[in-house]
């Protein structure tokens, strides 16, 4: 029918070419990824702060391409580039290892870098939420002047745990939803701390100051980790870049005197 047509040629592009490609990607993705591998790539998007399902599905569609990629570009590497010996298969190699690694990579690392910068930003947003409170605000009005004060992904999820309270949630059920939204020991210790107190009547003040002091604590324990970590990080590029180039420059001449007189 003309009229239907001349509708669907209405829609955007985007709708009626780019849309459908995806949502067949994606439903390709899904039947051919193990079992099991969906829900743990939503779970990394949830702990990247992305919640929506959008996120999963593109995934899911690059996680095709980047595959097929791989099957196409594998023969025309080994037949096509010109390559040969050692440098062909480590081109293939790492063509392969980029296509197909690549895209869980990515995640894996936005996932890290949130949960640190959650890790770093706790110990501040407790001790401002610590003075708020005592200051005589509720633990609700400390978290929104909190938010306002220290923007990041620690005080987007603050925020959205006090939208949940206000639709109705109790805190405890907001809480725990934070803390597995985050997935970080850290945050996770706090939210215990601050539940036993709404049960047992403890003062939030009091248990807020503990925390702030414990969460400093750790803080600087990480830094220290990090800091003891750099010597063996540096070990792999010192012995592969630098003592080769180095050996060259101080043994090379010596050696060309050597084989010269001898």
């Amino acid at each position: 029918d003309e009229n239907v047509r001349y509708k669907e040629l209405l829609n955007p592009l985007k709708d009626r070419a780019i849309t459908p490609v995806i949502t067949g990607l994606t439903n390709l993705g899904r039947r051919l990824t193990p079992i099991g591998y969906v829900e743990q790539v939503r779970k990394k998007f949830i702990y990247a702060g992305e919640l929506g399902t959008d996120a999963v599905d593109r995934f899911l569609a690059i996680r095709v391409i980047t595959v097929a990629a791989a099957i196409v570009l594998v023969p025309v590497i080994w037949t096509m580039s010109g390559l040969t010996g050692n440098t062909r298969l480590g081109v293939l190699l790492l063509t392969m290892l980029v296509l197909i690694l690549g895209p869980d990579a990515s995640i894996n690392r936005k996932v890290e870098a949130r949960q640190l910068d959650i890790r770093r930003r706790l110990p501040d947003v407790l001790d401002l939420l610590t003075i708020s409170v005592e200051a005589g605000l509720g633990f609700e009005q400390a978290l929104d002047r909190t938010i306002a004060s220290v923007p990041g992904p620690l005080s987007d999820e603050f925020s959205r745990m006090l939208g949940e309270v206000r639709a109705g949630a109790s805190r405890a059920d907001a809480m725990r939803a934070l803390e597995q939204r985050s997935s970080v020991s850290e945050l996770r210790s706090f939210v215990l701390a601050i539940l036993q107190a709404d049960t047992f009547g403890v003062s939030i003040g009091r248990v807020l100051r503990a925390q702030a002091d414990e969460m400093r604590i750790k803080r600087r324990q990480l830094a220290e980790e990090m800091a003891q970590k750099a010597p063996v990080k540096m070990l792999i590029p010192m012995v592969f870049c630098i003592f080769p180039a180095l050996f060259v420059v101080v043994l090379g001449p010596a050696m060309i005197n050597i084989y010269e007189n001898f």
